[in-house]
């Protein structure tokens, strides 16, 4: 007894250490970026080798970031996409979702395979004929382009729908007997039980607009609608270069957002994956 429980502390204490080294490489570039930003030479040349301590602390590089005023137009307009495209995505997941799983209609099988196809379509393969139709519809350099495409959400879908799949029929049944149609069964019953997929819904539709660069890099050009990410890679030498300081400074702050809708709703992401089937069971 005393060997095997000596060699369990010894287990205990490797992993440890192994999920201690492992978690430090993990957060060494996060650490090294706000170390650049509060170095205030980054911008001639960048701190080598690299270092956690900045040889001169200063926020000269966070006033330059604020000093125009454009990072926070940029913050404005990322914030007013993301929320919007939330919106749309996690209630498009949501009724999608529930369709799929309560719903009895023709074709339902196909359509879901459908919808898992795409999945499977990378979104250059799609960038061009998006563009080509918000083109059409005179959409380009708006915000439209940013929000709309969030409608389809076939990932959203996909774990809403395994997300119903573990709610009680009885539920369903029960409000039917009422003489509940499906609209009401919806709202007033599956919905409020919704809280932990919807949060997790929307931390990964936020997450997504928010970082999303490729898409808005093509369908904006004017300087007062720019994102965050577009701003972020504004920033250059006129020889091409990097402004490394004021580059670390403002990728820091465009992180912030993400890191706190995360910390504040990760419990219900851990309270939905145990409830949509996805644990691996």
């Amino acid at each position: 007894m005393r060997s095997n429980r000596k060699a369990r502390k010894i287990s205990d204490v490797l992993l440890f250490l192994f999920l201690f080294a492992v978690g430090i490489i993990m957060l060494y570039p996060f650490l090294w970026m706000i170390s650049v930003s509060l170095e205030r030479t980054a911008n001639v040349s960048i701190p080598f080798p690299p270092r956690l301590i900045p040889e001169e602390f200063s926020w000269f590089n966070y006033k330059l970031v604020f000093e125009n005023g454009a990072l926070l137009t940029a913050y404005g307009n990322s914030l007013v996409i993301a929320l919007f495209s939330v919106l749309l995505s996690v209630s498009s997941a949501l009724l999608g979702g529930y369709a799929f799983s309560r719903g009895s209609f023709k074709g339902k099988r196909l359509l879901f395979f459908a919808v898992l196809a795409t999945m499977m379509i990378p979104f250059e393969a799609r960038l061009i004929p998006m563009f080509t139709m918000f083109n059409e519809l005179d959409m380009i350099n708006t915000k439209y382009p940013l929000i709309f495409p969030s409608v389809i959400n076939a990932m959203g879908i996909v774990l809403a729908k395994q997300y119903f799949d573990n709610l009680p029929e009885g539920l369903r049944e029960s409000a039917k007997i009422d003489g509940a149609g499906e609209f009401k069964i919806f709202f007033h019953i599956f919905a409020p039980l919704t809280g932990p997929i919807t949060a997790t819904l929307g931390i990964l539709s936020f997450q997504d607009s928010w970082n999303s660069f490729l898409w808005p890099l093509v369908v904006i050009n004017d300087q007062h609608l720019k994102t965050v990410p577009l701003f972020l890679s504004s920033f250059s030498t006129e020889n091409g270069g990097r402004l490394a300081g004021v580059t670390m400074a403002t990728a820091g702050m465009s992180i912030l957002p993400i890191l706190l809708v995360f910390l504040f709703f990760q419990k219900y992401i851990i309270r939905s994956i145990a409830l949509s089937g996805l644990k691996g069971e």
